[in-house]
């Protein structure tokens, strides 16, 4: 398969990470039965936008929900909404099903579960709808500076 954009970057950066393309599936906890993994290494990247209307990036497990209070907490607003799906590629470049934290358009504030950082390795999109990247979730900061926070419902 070829190469995505994020895959380049993290060539070009020297991070190490391993690829995975899967078909036919679409929600986070298929595309971990896809892959053969447990959906708790599986991430989704979630676009949202806060009260002072600034962009917030919130990575989560597959099978989770985003606690809206909890990561507006974890940002500082008031409140947050997810970003309308017809904003997200003008926003960052990614469409739904292939968004990730890296390569984005503008980097935006980025957070991520806790849970993450109990794993070796973590799964997430490599910016294209049927591509992963595995990697060790403490490299993502090499290009997408990571605050870690309890962000589930």
């Amino acid at each position: 398969m070829e190469k995505t954009n994020v895959m380049r970057l993290l060539d070009r950066n020297r991070i190490n990470y391993t690829p995975h393309f899967y078909s036919g599936a679409l929600s986070g906890t298929d595309i971990a039965a896809c892959l053969g993994e447990e959906p708790a290494k599986v991430f989704k990247t979630l676009v949202t936008v806060g009260a002072s209307r600034k962009n917030y990036v919130f990575m989560i497990p597959a099978a989770e929900e985003l606690d809206l209070k909890k990561a507006a907490a974890a940002v500082g607003e008031k409140s947050i909404s997810m970003l309308p799906q017809k904003e997200l590629l003008p926003l960052t470049g990614y469409i739904h099903g292939g968004c990730s934290p890296i390569g984005m358009k503008k980097q935006f504030r980025t957070m991520i579960h806790r849970s993450a950082m109990s794993f070796g390795t973590i799964f997430f999109s490599a910016g294209k709808v049927g591509a992963q990247v595995e990697m060790d979730p403490k490299d993502i900061s090499g290009l997408c500076p990571l605050e870690t926070a309890d962000l589930i419902v």
